[in-house]
């Protein structure tokens, strides 16, 4: 079975089974990814997009499950799927970047060897047509005397190169999907504008989807074609890049671009979101945001918003909106 989407994701639910208890870390979360689509997930701490991109790439940790939904990647159902059918899955059909390059690369092994590995197992190139790929990859993405890398380990790499490797590693298969999960956030802001050009670089010159994972929607603004906000594992709002940043419509994604520094005005104060992130292991009745948004209204505290229409490129699931809609109808059904 054949579906129109790369990747659609149906009411996902995850879950991990803990001693204090079960955490739903994500909550009946649907999406679709479209092929050459750079589709960026957004969220503080425990807003679940890490959980949804492990999820999709079924790497979660033993006592995390997939507890309901299905992830279909081309129309088949990957949570049907066994461990060999996922092994090939993973690397040849979708990658993921890990937000860390300091701890994500072997430290007792070469880079050279590491890069081979991935290369040897993915794929049927082995031996020097194995090494010579790794140093095409090295060029690839940026990387200088990729022949005298190979054989350097990671400590004497800086996080930059490290990243770079760790993007080298992910596109050695050329996936369809390249799942970045916070790919800067252990670098400098300098360095972090260059792995992002890379990595849109790259999926411009290979064609592939990127899922851009990141709790900075500053990061993203022009990169993404379409962007995703989620919060306590929902999704709060989506749309197309232009509307999220300049007809946002959920009140924590107001909160959000509220806290970006504003280029053209650096004296503006910046208003930070108030309150602390929910806690996951007792989430409220209604909207996950409730206690920390200013206009929370008695509805929002006991049921959750339906996601609603804002126009064709556009959605968010906020009563604020509903309320709005009612009153712009002069307050009659």
């Amino acid at each position: 079975m054949e579906d129109k989407h790369l990747l659609s994701v149906q009411d996902l639910h995850t879950s991990f089974f803990t001693d204090a208890g079960e955490v739903h870390a994500v909550n009946g979360v649907s999406f679709n990814l479209d092929p050459g689509e750079i589709l960026g997930i957004v969220g503080e701490s425990g807003s679940g997009k890490s959980v949804t991109a492990y999820s999709i790439m079924q790497i979660l940790e033993s006592t995390g499950k997939i507890t309901g939904g299905k992830i279909l990647f081309k129309g088949h159902d990957l949570t049907k799927w066994n461990t060999s059918k996922l092994d090939k899955f993973r690397g040849k059909n979708v990658s993921i970047i890990f937000q860390d390059p300091m701890t994500s690369l072997n430290p007792v092994f070469t880079i050279g060897n590491q890069l081979v590995e991935a290369i040897t197992l993915h794929t049927s190139r082995k031996g020097e047509a194995a090494r010579k790929r790794a140093a095409q990859l090295l060029t690839l993405v940026g990387i200088n005397e990729p022949e005298r890398r190979l054989k350097q380990y990671p400590h004497e790499l800086s996080g930059g190169m490290r990243q770079r490797v760790m993007i080298a590693m992910a596109l050695a298969c050329e996936p369809d999907i390249l799942i970045a999960d916070e790919p800067t956030t252990a670098l400098d802001v300098t360095i972090q504008a260059q792995i992002l050009e890379l990595i849109q670089s790259l999926q411009k010159k290979m064609g592939m989807a990127v899922i851009l994972v990141t709790h900075d929607l500053g990061v993203i603004a022009e990169m993404c074609d379409n962007i995703i906000v989620m919060y306590g594992g929902r999704i709060c709002e989506r749309g197309t890049a232009r509307e999220i940043f300049y007809n946002p419509k959920h009140e924590y994604t107001k909160g959000l671009i509220r806290s970006i520094p504003n280029v053209n005005n650096m004296k503006e104060k910046l208003v930070p979101i108030a309150g602390t992130p929910i806690n996951i292991l007792n989430l409220p009745k209604g909207c996950a945001f409730c206690a920390r948004c200013d206009n929370c209204m008695k509805i929002c505290l006991t049921e959750v918003p339906e996601e609603l229409s804002i126009n064709k490129d556009h959605k968010a699931s906020c009563w604020m909106n509903v309320k709005e809609a009612f009153e712009e109808r002069g307050g009659t059904k």
